[in-house]
């Protein structure tokens, strides 16, 4: 058997509609999709669901609102362990800037001058023994 989709209807009086309405305008959603939501909470929490105003969050017990998680220790320091590697990261990141800044400097301030480096030169003579490893 598939999981059908019922409807459910009632009646609300004007006033409310109306309200529901523009609560649904603020959302950008269609009133379905806002009773959609409600319900799905609802059923979600078993029926426990409570509104409680933005402004007064101090009307709920302490002890549910904030909602608290526990996290494992080891979640915890490999979260930090990531914020300090990158962290390190931008600071290279910024050397790095930094540095290519510099060189552009340079090559700006040097102008025209055009300097050919021959590789027969940074060779060195042909008479000296290679490096071995040994």
């Amino acid at each position: 058997m598939g999981n059908k989709n019922k409807t459910i209807s009632f009646r609300v009086n004007e006033d409310t509609f109306d309200a529901l309405r523009d609560i649904a305008e603020e959302r950008d959603l269609s009133l379905s999709a806002v009773f959609r939501n409600y319900v799905d909470s609802l059923v979600a929490h078993d029926g426990q669901v409570r509104v409680v105003p933005e402004n007064q969050p101090e009307s709920v017990e302490s002890d549910e609102f904030p909602p608290k998680v526990e996290v494992p220790k080891s979640f915890v320091r490999e979260h930090e362990r990531l914020e300090l590697e990158a962290e390190h990261l931008r600071d290279q990141l910024e050397e790095h800037k930094k540095y290519i800044d510099y060189l552009r400097e340079q090559v700006e301030s040097e102008g025209d001058v055009e300097e050919v480096i021959h590789l027969e030169e940074l060779d060195g003579d042909d008479d000296e023994e290679p490096y071995q490893l040994g």
